[in-house]
């Protein structure tokens, strides 16, 4: 099976569908009304596993999130995961009644459930489509921050006897999310002090360190009837941008547990499932579905929005961009649990619901964001750069991935300007390793190793994305292409950041032997040639 999902993963990237469905498509296969005959109806059991799937698919999704991208968009997507939700709660639910005819708490957890964007859908699509920062950071927060309140709701409005005053659920929510939140932070940031601080006897350690805080984080949150899923996102996220030790070795294992807990929990739910029960509920799932997209969605963002000042054109996206994946389905099982009557019927809905609208938003999200002016294909892709710690040098490798559309292509090794402490030691090209020499161009799929003292290695880092972006014109133009004014003083890197929009200090033009030598600092940023 996982021989199997891993190769659907390749079939989904050629073919642009979500790799979600292909995993529901081979649990239903397997299941009682496919090929494999399995019949499988355990709801708790699901639920269960879920969770479990969910607290992993958070941590992945926290280590790979970069504060400095989230936090610009912080406020818009606290209050997009807190009344947002409860706008789109209470339209869909309205829908749901009105429209299709289910009792008022059916079609309140029905509104619940499928007001929480999924996790794993939104990571997965939004890094590989080239929107500005402030949206992706939006998208990643919310995606992060929504299934709290949501998961509270539902419990809620499942629970036996009648629901609770508005402004009980209120403050029962925002204690929870007080409670996860400040788990999370201090278990992530004592997380992250320990790993710097204490020297593992092996490397591979680390990553199982790293997940291990993460789940002790959602264990500890809920422990003290907190949020566990908003803890385990903080922590991670905490510990995704300490600048943790191995830390290439950590995101790649964070990776792989992702990628299992996505495909069990997919396949699980596809077993689940009963298709020939599904299809008295195809159109009411198509109405709801309506509903949330075209009416629901887009208010919540509004109204979460106003305060912000955000264009139409990125309420647009955003709206659009509101993913739906294994989670709602997850939820849907809660009610199931819980003995909630017609819950098989709100399961179906559910199901149908995220297949669909899937199926709809996440292969056309691409061209909506070019439609919207806010996605460029053309434009530069940030350079793939990992770092592995030489810990008895007090250095740092850093492996650099020259991408397709880089502006780094054309560009000498004498022209990056690295800092004085950093150097590019071996270039590997179409298979085959040199060592450069200054005057060296560097090419799209280059792949470049390079060698950075441990106070440089930030400052190095910077000026290669720094680079990447605004290519041998970064000194005098930013990423974006704005003029920006040139340094009076101090070295090249006082004025890089890793998504430039100011000025980097380095010329342009030819260098002299002189002008390289790493102790000659104040050269490298005097010596210059005019435009």
């Amino acid at each position: 099976m996982l021989l199997v999902a891993v190769a659907a993963v390749r079939l989904s990237s050629r073919s642009g569908l979500p790799s979600l469905l292909i995993y529901l498509g081979i649990g239903i296969a397997l299941g009682q009304d496919g090929i494999g005959n399995v019949a499988f109806d355990n709801a708790e059991l699901t639920q269960v596993i879920g969770y479990a799937a969910l607290v992993v698919i958070l941590a992945e999704g926290g280590l790979g999130t970069k504060w400095k991208e989230v936090k610009p968009a912080l406020p818009s997507a606290v209050v997009m995961s807190t009344l947002g939700v409860a706008v789109s709660v209470g339209i869909t639910a309205a829908g749901a009644h009105y429209l299709v005819g289910l009792d008022w708490r059916q079609a309140l957890i029905i509104g619940a459930v499928v007001s929480s964007t999924d996790a794993a859908a939104v990571f997965s699509v939004l890094r590989k489509v080239p929107l500005p920062s402030r949206l992706t950071g939006a998208l990643e927060a919310e995606s992060g921050f929504n299934d709290a309140p949501v998961v509270i709701l539902v419990v809620a409005f499942s629970a036996a006897g009648p629901v609770d005053h508005w402004y009980v659920l209120v403050g029962e929510i925002a204690l929870e999310l007080a409670i996860g939140a400040a788990i999370g932070l201090a278990v992530g940031w004592l997380g992250s002090l320990g790993l710097r601080s204490v020297a593992l006897p092996a490397s591979g350690l680390y990553p199982i360190a790293v997940m291990a805080i993460a789940v002790t984080a959602y264990a500890a949150g809920a422990m003290a009837h907190g949020s566990g899923f908003l803890a385990v996102y903080l922590a991670a996220m905490i510990m995704g941008n300490s600048k943790l030790p191995h830390w290439p070795a950590t995101r790649g294992f964070a990776d792989g547990l992702g990628w299992i807990a996505q495909i069990g929990m997919f396949v699980l739910l596809g077993l689940l499932v009963t298709p020939h029960e599904l299809l008295d509920d195809i159109w009411p799932a198509i109405v709801v579905g309506l509903v949330l997209t075209m009416v629901a969605r887009p208010a919540s963002v509004f109204i979460s929005l106003l305060p912000f000042g955000t264009s139409m054109r990125e309420q647009a996206l955003l709206s659009w961009a509101g993913l739906r994946g294994a989670v709602p389905i997850v939820l849907a099982t809660i009610p199931m649990v819980g003995g909630v009557e017609g819950s098989d019927q709100i399961f179906n809905i559910v199901f149908v619901l995220v297949v669909v609208y899937t199926l709809v938003q996440g292969p056309t999200l691409p061209w909506v964001a070019r439609r919207l002016k806010l996605g460029d294909g053309t434009e530069a892709a940030d350079l793939g750069i990992e770092s592995a710690p030489l810990e008895r040098l007090r250095g740092h490798l850093l492996s650099v991935a020259i991408p397709e559309k880089s502006r780094m292509h054309g560009v000498e090794v004498a022209e990056l300007r690295l800092p004085p402490g950093a150097a590019v030691t071996l270039v590997v090209r179409d298979g085959t390793s040199f060592v450069p020499l200054p005057t060296t161009v560097l090419r799209r799929g280059d792949e470049l190793l390079v060698v950075a003292t441990d106070p440089v290695r930030d400052a190095a880092e910077r000026r290669l994305r720094a680079v990447g972006q605004g290519g041998k014109l970064a000194d005098w133009l930013g990423t974006g292409g704005e003029p920006a004014p040139r340094p009076a003083t101090g070295r090249a890197s006082r004025s890089m950041s890793a998504k430039p929009s100011g000025p980097a200090a380095v010329a342009t033009g030819p260098v002299s032997a002189k002008s390289r030598r790493p102790a000659d600092a104040k050269a490298r940023t005097t010596r210059r040639k005019p435009l």
